[in-house]
């Protein structure tokens, strides 16, 4: 089963756990629906797709509400320590949670105590507090776009606010990121960095690259890496690493081909394309 933990832009929204899936344009878990926008909505929502596709497993989220204020994170970091020891997951993706590196460290701990290791895939927020710990060689994927990628070669920056200017100049330059980040010991295992041109990389090598269809629309467009991320999550228990890395990347260009994205369009349109991306992305 594939395990996927973030938040919803919304302060209301409870802490929620289950199966979760997608029906006319929503996610709905129990009796919540949730619009599928940008961030972890768009990621689970791409995996609920690639999962109906390859007749994998279904998605189990975990969610609760923050607008970056961080309350609701605490909450789910406190839930996940108590209770993830308790659940079964082939992959685990961490997405939008405020960065905190004490509970990152308490939830690490917790997974690895998991009798099965799942296989872990850190985005966004997560990320970000995966390599202010010192723990980012212990995953096996970061998602991270050219902007992330910045904050993770810098060494010294305890937090993304503080990543040093004349590596944010260096946005251009992907590959001499992606080495500093991997010198400094701060890149997972693999890397797949989300861009113009996507590289995927295992332990400072680039395996591959992807940069077909190049469809300018898709960098307006908010949730396109989100959804990348989602289909990475399904997957990565399907293939090979570095082909399940390569494929996501090209299904994710061609799911933006299919829908004829334009800056205005939604990242739902692209989502319900991921079925016929993936049957062609070889």
């Amino acid at each position: 089963m594939y395990g996927i933990i973030g938040t919803v832009p919304d302060l209301k929204f409870p802490l929620m756990h289950g199966i979760i899936r997608l029906h006319d344009g929503f996610l709905q878990i129990d009796e919540m629906r949730i619009p599928v926008n940008r961030g972890t909505p768009a990621l689970i929502a791409s995996a609920v797709k690639a999962s109906e596709a390859t007749g994998s497993d279904e998605i189990y989220a975990f969610l609760i509400g923050d607008t970056g204020r961080g309350e609701g994170s605490r909450e789910l970091y406190k839930f996940l320590v108590q209770n993830i020891t308790e659940f079964d997951f082939d992959v685990l993706t961490f997405h939008y949670i405020q960065p905190d590196v004490d509970w990152h460290n308490k939830v690490f701990l917790a997974v690895e105590k998991i009798k099965k290791r799942p296989l872990m895939i850190a985005d966004a927020g997560f990320m970000y507090a995966a390599k202010m710990s010192g723990q980012a060689p212990s995953y096996d994927f970061f998602t991270p776009d050219i902007g992330e990628l910045a904050f993770l070669a810098d060494e010294e920056a305890p937090h993304p606010f503080y990543t040093r200017g004349f590596i944010l100049h260096q946005n251009n330059n992907a590959l001499d990121l992606i080495k500093r980040a991997y010198e400094y010991e701060n890149a997972a295992k693999y890397l797949l960095v989300k861009g113009k041109k996507d590289y995927i990389v295992k332990d400072n090598k680039i395996l591959s690259e992807v940069d077909t269809p190049s469809i300018e629309a898709m960098e307006a467009i908010g949730g396109t890496g989100d959804s990348l991320t989602g289909l990475l999550t399904v997957l990565s228990t399907n293939y090979e690493l570095h082909d399940a890395a390569t494929k996501a990347a090209k299904a994710n260009r061609l799911a933006g081909y299919y829908a004829e994205v334009t800056p205005a369009t939604q990242i739902i349109k692209l989502i319900e394309q991921i079925p016929r991306a993936l049957s062609e992305a070889d």
